[in-house]
């Protein structure tokens, strides 16, 4: 039997019905075709590849691959935090074990480094199983508590640990293209940290669309729930703190390999872990798209406010301001407000479906028992009031 969101509006015979593409963005308001989607994703691509040649000078091109290993920080970030909803101030633990684990790998075995930086990675996640584990037993607020904690021990360590880490003094770790000048260093590892960026970005396309996601997502929602209705969300959570950490873990020994001089205030800062959350949720850290925009602002603005004010602290005051900005006005990121907005610009949304006086007269005898011949004919304009298809009713039915 219909509902009230299935009215329908009777036709006069022989009118034309409503295009399926208005029907589509009335349900769902303004959205851009898929034409347009893919060519602003390729323009976007473009300019990212192009990046380098249209680079000024050194100092510009050196701030693009700070903002590419924002975007891949905050994008490794994004699959824990996106899909689950647990947020992590701690995630810069991660990136310094994987950039402190690559130099001493280096240093100590003699590995290749791009070898060391893969076997650093795999390091971090057999490191991150029992932390995963004990992590998240708790939820919330404790969360994030338990996150901070793991960062500040493994600060304390590294400053400590002089005989094996270099302590206070760092760690030097030595590159992978000593032989080249700087500019052509940082083309190369512009386009390396782009090229892990687009892995992630394939991998969280992925897992989107995946059952795996959308149990992930269940738990975002709702864990009770998700876990009363059979998704196993410890599994799940813990699945999706270990690729998190990961992926965190390859920025940071990327990282290492492209600024060679690790220190363990830097590497292991909870600002840093604070910087990827923040550029997750400006960008929005539900959308693919999302933590990519969000570094892209995020980290151009703070190399702006460095080279304004140079030592001083303003450029964390600028981003305490910008925060609260995004907490105030576009809590879900600058891609779902800008979504909302062309959508409320569009047609708006209606679940009318227009149908034909013939049809209307088809289902009222089959309901009543009658025939429902399409053939037999209308009732003339003279019928009864309460004749269902006379030519003039405009009614909606329920």
């Amino acid at each position: 039997m219909p509902n009230a969101s299935d009215t329908e509006t009777v036709r006069a015979p022989g009118a034309r019905p409503a295009a399926a593409g208005s029907a589509r963005a009335g349900r769902g308001g303004f959205l851009l075709p898929p034409w347009a989607r893919w060519a602003g994703l390729a323009l976007g691509a473009a300019l990212v590849l192009l990046f380098p040649e249209l680079s000024p000078n050194a100092y510009v091109l050196s701030a693009g691959v700070i903002v590419a290993s924002y975007a891949c920080t905050a994008t490794a970030w994004s699959f824990m935090g996106g899909f689950t909803g647990y947020v992590s101030l701690g995630h810069a633990a991660f990136f310094g074990l994987g950039a402190y684990g690559t130099g001493i790998l280096i240093r100590d075995l003699d590995l290749q480094p791009f070898l060391a930086w893969l076997l650093s990675g795999l390091i971090v996640l057999v490191i991150t199983v029992p932390i995963g584990i004990a992590a998240l037993r708790v939820r919330g607020a404790s969360f994030v508590i338990v996150s901070i904690s793991f960062v500040l021990i493994l600060l304390l360590v590294f400053q400590a640990w002089e005989g094996f880490t270099g302590g206070a003094n760092g760690l030097n770790v030595p590159r992978p293209f000593a032989d080249l000048y700087r500019p052509d260093h940082h083309r190369i590892f512009y386009y390396l940290f782009v090229a892990l960026l687009a892995a992630m970005l394939v991998s969280w396309w992925a897992i989107d669309r995946s059952r795996f996601g959308a149990g992930l997502k269940a738990i975002r929602e709702d864990e009770d729930k998700a876990e009363a209705l059979g998704v196993p969300t410890r599994d799940y959570k813990l699945a999706a703190y270990l690729v998190s950490a990961t992926f965190t873990a390859l920025a940071g020994g990327m990282y290492a390999l492209w600024f060679g001089d690790l220190d363990p205030i830097f590497q292991f800062s909870i600002l840093l872990g604070a910087y990827m959350v923040l550029m997750a949720l400006l960008g929005g850290a539900r959308h693919l798209f999302g933590p990519l925009v969000g570094a892209v602002v995020v980290g151009s603005a703070l190399e702006y406010f460095k080279l304004e004010f140079g030592d001083t602290q303003l450029h964390l005051v600028a981003t305490a301001l910008l925060l609260g900005v995004v907490v105030l006005f576009m809590p879900d990121g600058v891609i779902p407000a800008a979504t909302a907005l062309l959508r409320r610009l569009g047609p708006q949304a209606s679940s009318i479906r227009e149908i034909t006086a013939e049809e209307l007269l088809a289902r009222n005898r089959a309901a009543s028992g009658g025939s429902a011949d399409p053939a037999d004919p209308l009732p003339t304009e003279g019928a009864g009031d309460s004749d269902p298809a006379g030519p003039g009713n405009q009614r909606k039915e329920g």
